[in-house]
């Protein structure tokens, strides 16, 4: 074959490494966001943090925090002025060169009603207001030090059970066998792994060859079980849900039948009463409805996660993209500006390039790397915004009535508003929150597919699950609704709802089948 050059024209979409940039910061979530900006930061000399923020996303108590501590030196520096007699400066001079200690009270008493109001300092894996430069004293550096300690979460569990075997008076052996075990709980206190694993795990690192050595070990660790099972909070260091309820069941109630019962029932045969199989309870334990009631009262009373209150709580907050707010007969939709990061380009390192333009060194690129990032961050919101607004604006009854009277929506209707693309809309409602005055959703909660009515309209998918949710919180105990009688209450108001859909929609909303929902 004889080679020959041919011209071919063609179109192709290319995108460019902005366009590419701007399409993932626009899927990331808030924590994803933080952490890309954390990056960038340390990566890109030119991108820097607004002065006046102590770091790119600053929470409402960092301001107050600083706001704070400006007043008490404010304060301060008034009380020196006014006191000027030699007492006072005395002792100043005996506090340490004149510094007045700045008081913890007030500190506590902010922090502790933010923590309440759900605006704990810590929203973002720690970040924490560092002390300004300024200061050079110790008073400065204590209240920093002061304000991490009041920031931490809360104490865990291991350190809880550790600070009440302090003052057990076991040997150097026992110890440790029991803090292997405490280092063995998972968060919900329970022993993670079988005693026997954790025995032979042990036995392996401290090389361990002799059977008898083994067994003295197993037996050490079966005692530090029973050490660990009788620390607060009761149920701790159980190997299961059954002999967690046992443990509490033992600890906070006297013997008695109903007790021995409650016992034997978590032991054997917890599965039926999960079942509401009354008939079958009272044949095996011997019981009579009304005691098996009372051992059923009993065990309601046990906590199944013995190490729920000490789970980190921040870990579980959510926090808001966009903020929805009534204004007069209105909505206001706005943007959350503690999840905006507050940068900058720094001026010095950009002037020093610009004097060397011409020069080919590649700082001209990280700087407009920098410059691009802060554009596409800015683009990020100002999609979300305009999406959030456009959502809001079709589901107006929803901030009026509530999920029940949430509209049909899908992601197309948006983007053909907004004049966007449908994988568009799809990445901005995800994994963003917006906070409403019924509390704080996912963006794609307010969209739901279209089912249809009697009268030739549409209801939402969302609003058909609130209402069978309503139902269900509305029936009776002992005769609880089944999927077939949910689907005709449904067709009597209008809403035609196979079974199925029913049962899909209920174990979407995790109710449990009529079933199980019906009272002993």
């Amino acid at each position: 074959m004889k080679p020959s050059l041919q011209v071919r024209l063609s179109q192709h979409l290319a995108l460019t490494p902005q366009l590419q940039q701007s399409i993932r910061l626009l899927q990331l979530s808030t924590l994803e966001l933080h952490q890309e900006v954390e990056q960038m930061l340390e990566q890109n000399p030119f991108l820097d943090v607004e002065e006046d923020a102590a770091s790119p996303f600053e929470t409402p108590l960092d301001r107050t925090l600083k706001d704070d501590r400006a007043g008490d030196r404010a304060s301060s520096a008034e009380r020196e002025n006014d006191t000027g007699d030699a007492g006072s400066a005395a002792d100043a001079a005996a506090d340490g060169d004149g510094l007045t200690e700045v008081s913890g009270q007030d500190f506590g008493t902010t922090e502790r009603e933010d923590w309440e109001n759900g605006t704990e300092a810590d929203d973002f894996d720690g970040i924490r207001e560092t002390p300004s430069a300024g200061t050079g004293s110790g008073a400065g550096e204590d209240d920093g030090t002061d304000a991490q300690d009041r920031r931490a979460t809360g104490t865990s569990l291991q350190d809880h059970l550790r600070a009440q075997i302090a003052g057990m008076r076991l040997s150097g052996d026992d110890l440790a066998a029991l803090n292997v075990l405490i280092e063995s709980l998972d968060g919900d206190g329970y022993l993670a792994d079988p005693l026997e694993e954790i025995g032979a795990r042990l036995g392996e690192m401290l090389g361990l060859t002799d059977a008898e050595a083994r067994e003295e070990l197993a037996e050490r660790l079966r005692c530090a079980l029973r050490w660990l099972q009788s620390l607060e909070p009761v149920g701790v260091g159980a190997r299961g849900l059954p002999e967690c309820l046992v443990l509490q069941l033992r600890a906070r109630h006297p013997p008695s039948r109903e007790r021995r019962l409650a016992v034997t029932i978590c032991e054997k045969y917890l599965e039926l009463l999960a079942r509401r199989d009354m008939r079958r309870l009272t044949a095996l334990t011997g019981g009579t409805e009304e005691q098996i009631r009372a051992a059923q009262a009993l065990i309601v009373q046990c906590e199944p996660k013995p190490g729920r209150p000490f789970t980190d709580a921040e870990s579980n907050i959510i926090v808001p993209d966009v903020i929805v707010q009534r204004a007069g007969r209105g909505l206001k939709v706005t943007l959350n500006p503690d999840v905006m990061p507050r940068l900058r380009i720094n001026d010095l390192y950009a002037q020093a390039v610009r004097g060397q333009r011409g020069s080919g060194s590649g700082l001209s690129a990280r700087l407009q790397e920098a410059r691009w990032f802060m554009k596409n961050i800015q683009q990020r919101f100002d999609t979300i915004l305009r999406v959030s607004k456009a959502i809001v604006e079709r589901q107006k009854s929803f901030f009026t009535h509530g999920a029940i009277a949430m509209k049909p929506l899908v992601l197309r209707e948006i983007a053909d508003e907004l004049g966007l693309h449908e994988s568009t809309i799809s990445r901005v409602t995800t994994a963003k929150y917006m906070a409403t005055p019924y509390g704080t959703y996912e963006l794609k909660y307010f969209f739901g597919s279209s089912l249809n009515t009697e009268a030739g309209g549409n209801a939402s998918s969302t609003a058909v699950r609130a209402l069978i949710q309503q139902l269900v919180a509305a029936e009776s105990p002992t005769k609880p609704l089944s999927d077939s009688q949910l689907s005709q209450m449904l067709e009597e108001q209008g809403i035609q709802v196979a079974r199925r859909t029913v049962a899909k929609y209920r174990e979407a909303l995790k109710i449990a089948p009529a079933s199980l929902r019906k009272a002993i």
